[in-house]
């Protein structure tokens, strides 16, 4: 990912926000053809010395069928993003994008049966918690839980590179960077409030 440097951050706990709350990211993979699976992450954190990032696709996926110990895959994670307009500058400019995202390099280990098992525990465990009526794996009983795993592919992948981009409207001056907040938090959209929030909170050079 490119990143201009005024944009760069190396800070990991607005990495592990973006994954966090956008935990559907992309696996793209490229043995002998480009290939992209959007899938359910999660940052394992047992180890503060060793973080990694689980997730499982469908083993009828054609990608499941390239990846094997010691591959190279990608995981792409977009954040909040929203249009920033040119006409909220108070000159001739050019209309962007504001947006945070994360980009991760990392090898991939494939999961044995009991980490896809602790796996699958864990992600039904974070999503069905706020439900209304949670169903968890322990819910389901193991027997039907394992004949579903023979359709799932586990992989843990350790971080090699890491790019955290947060491209907020830093290279604006201090009227139009007020101005393009304003537009924002006037929206009905959701992603525009919250790149609002994230401007108000960090220090414009």
């Amino acid at each position: 990912m490119f990143i201009p440097k005024i944009y760069q951050s190396e800070d990991d706990h607005l990495m592990k926000e973006i994954i966090r709350q956008n935990a559907f990211a992309l696996l793209i993979s490229s043995e002998n053809k480009i290939r992209a699976t959007h899938s359910m992450m999660m940052l394992n954190e047992d180890n503060p010395e060793d973080i990694y990032i689980e997730t499982h696709i469908s083993k009828a996926n054609p990608q499941a069928k390239t990846l094997n110990d010691g591959d190279e895959v990608l995981c792409d994670f977009l954040g909040a993003h929203t249009y920033i307009s040119s006409s909220w500058y108070d000159h001739l400019n050019v209309s962007t994008w504001n947006y945070e995202a994360v980009q991760i390099y990392g090898k991939i280990k494939l999961m044995n049966h009991e980490e896809l098992y602790n796996h699958l525990e864990k992600l039904t465990s974070k999503y069905e918690q706020p439900q209304k009526c949670p169903v968890f794996v322990k819910d389901m009983g193991k027997e039907f839980v394992e004949k579903e795993m023979k359709g799932a592919f586990g992989i843990k992948i350790f971080p090699t590179e890491i790019y955290i981009n947060q491209k907020l409207s830093q290279n604006r001056k201090e009227s139009d960077y007020q101005n393009i907040i304003s537009n924002l938090e006037n929206s009905d959209n959701q992603n525009s409030k919250k790149i609002a929030d994230k401007m108000k909170s960090i220090q414009i050079k």
